[in-house]
């Protein structure tokens, strides 16, 4: 059978490290993964509203397909700005490309942003957004242990009617190959089945990591969108006040291409623990990144890719039920 890794964090996979900054006043935070040298990586965008950056540069037909840091933060479009602390920091601190000998060297800093702007935390900030003072917080407490639940970027999420957050796992795939992911919860899908209690997840779940609650009976999935009156009532039913950001990482040597079909595959993760996603409502986003370490090989190839990507889904679903366990724990 086969196990997550030893933190059962993103982290398990060589080279990367996470950190979080939260504001607790704002109830809004940071979440920031670093690639060290910049990772091959690729991006897949399929809800309705979503709040990106850099994603062009991580096409595969453009020649900056490599990510050196990415941020996943609160505060809609003003949590973009997060980026721009961690590009700072991260050119001061010697990374990126050298476009020429004598300017800066400008790293690539992917973003996505959730909205928690109507959470009830302190949001008057006027012409000074906490963001990127939260982005440079989070970079520089990145290392390969991180909170879970209600932090970073997770602060102020919601999982539909309940509280959402940030989530975590990891799989051990054998022959030193690893996959991850990472997770912010924000969605207006449910992750709980209709009982209130069993995440939709539940089939993937490893060692009770997000509570070893099985259905009581037939696991049924008849009607297609939860109490839209509730939803509506907190303000959800709305286009771009609900995202789901995820990262899905590798110790695999992938092209741009072939990380590109590792995001939408892992899409898949959402689909398996939230019902429904990728809703007009939703900005869903998945990033992928390979460090590029474990050759795969030509013989074969493919097939191995497609393992790769058929876990990174398993993982992605199982870091959204453990996003979701933890906040509410």
């Amino acid at each position: 059978m086969l196990r997550p890794g030893p933190l059962n964090l993103l982290t398990d996979v060589p080279g990367l490290s996470v950190g979080n900054a939260t504001d607790e006043a704002a109830r809004t935070g940071v979440t920031v993964v670093r690639f060290p040298g910049g990772w091959t990586a690729a991006v897949d965008v399929r809800g309705g509203g979503p709040g990106v950056r850099e994603t062009a540069a991580l096409s595969p037909e453009n020649g900056y397909a490599k990510l050196h840091a990415l941020t996943f933060s609160g505060g809609s479009v003003f949590g973009l700005a997060a980026a721009d602390g961690v590009t700072a920091a991260l050119s001061q601190a010697g990374e990126g490309f050298l476009v020429r000998p004598d300017t800066p060297r400008t790293p690539i800093v992917g973003g996505a942003v959730l909205y928690d702007l109507a959470n009830g935390g302190d949001k008057a900030w006027g012409l000074d957004p906490p963001y990127r003072a939260l982005g440079q917080a989070a970079f520089a407490a990145a290392g390969t242990a991180f909170d879970l639940g209600a932090v970073g970027a997770g602060r102020g999420a919601r999982a539909g009617l309940v509280q959402g957050g940030l989530g975590s796992a990891s799989l051990d795939l054998g022959d030193g190959l690893v996959v991850a992911a990472l997770v912010a919860v924000n969605p207006v899908g449910s992750v709980f089945m209709p009982d209130g209690e069993t995440f939709w997840a539940w089939p993937f779940e490893i060692d009770g990591e997000f509570g070893g609650r099985v259905p009581s009976g037939p696991a049924r999935a008849i009607e297609p969108m939860p109490d839209d009156s509730r939803l509506a009532g907190q303000g959800r039913l709305t286009e771009g006040a609900n995202t789901t950001l995820a990262l899905v990482a590798t110790n695999a040597g992938l092209g741009a291409g072939e990380c590109q079909r590792l995001a939408m595959m892992a899409q898949d993760g959402l689909s398996r623990a939230i019902r429904p996603a990728h809703t007009p409502f939703d900005g869903d986003v998945v990033f992928a990144a390979a460090s590029g370490a474990v050759d795969l090989g030509q013989d074969g190839r493919a097939h191995r890719l497609a393992r790769l990507g058929s876990a990174a889904g398993d993982c992605l679903a199982r870091a959204i039920a453990r996003g979701v366990h933890a906040a509410q724990g």
